[in-house]
């Protein structure tokens, strides 16, 4: 994904090639199906695929970074995007959290490694990076494969933090089960 709509890739033979769409939307579009061709086409998924769909701007997040998130979780079914389970984008709050902390689930921790400010990225998790063999009562089914479109609205790096002030700041309004924690002990700005 490059700026003003642009997708480049490069081909079996190594040549690069590059896409320009009329819309972010659409190059959004095209981005997602990229990544979901490249789920259905691999023969076992072992690890967390990530796609860019936009950059963002400034330095990559790292372990220790504390982010404020918006996200869109659906379950993985019949080869593409299924039921949302989990949003928080229409809501007033953001998700807070510490990257590497271990408060969410190791294909988040993995997943959103070298994102930067205004970054969006789409996520497939399988099951041994999300929740397993135990899923989310109610929520997510045993040994579910998860999809996440996740955008870093603020940024705070672990270098220029002072200090906790011990304040835990509440990241959900629902008591539902989440893909993350309901409170994440990370000082407020």
């Amino acid at each position: 994904v490059q700026p003003n709509n642009y997708s480049t890739f490069y081909d079996d033979q190594r040549q690069n090639w590059s896409i320009m769409f009329e819309s972010e939307k659409a190059a959004v579009d095209f981005s997602k199906q990229v990544c979901i061709a490249k789920c259905n086409s691999s023969p076992a998924l072992d690890s967390v695929l990530c796609q860019d769909l936009l950059l963002g701007e400034g330095q990559g997040v790292e372990g220790g970074d504390s982010l404020e998130i918006a996200y869109t979780g659906w379950l993985f079914q019949n080869n593409g995007l299924g039921q949302v389970f989990d949003s928080n984008v229409n809501k007033d709050k953001l998700l807070r959290l510490k990257l590497g902390s271990g408060k969410v689930i190791k294909g988040w921790e993995e997943g959103m490694l070298g994102m930067k400010k205004g970054g969006r990225r789409f996520l497939i998790i399988p099951p041994a990076w999300a929740y397993g063999a135990q899923g989310v009562a109610g929520r997510v089914p045993a040994d579910s494969t998860l999809v996440f479109e996740v955008e870093v609205r603020r940024v705070k790096l672990a270098k220029e933090c002072s200090g906790s002030d011990g304040l835990s700041v509440s990241s959900r309004d629902s008591p539902a089960p989440s893909p993350v924690p309901s409170s994440d002990g990370f000082s407020s700005d």
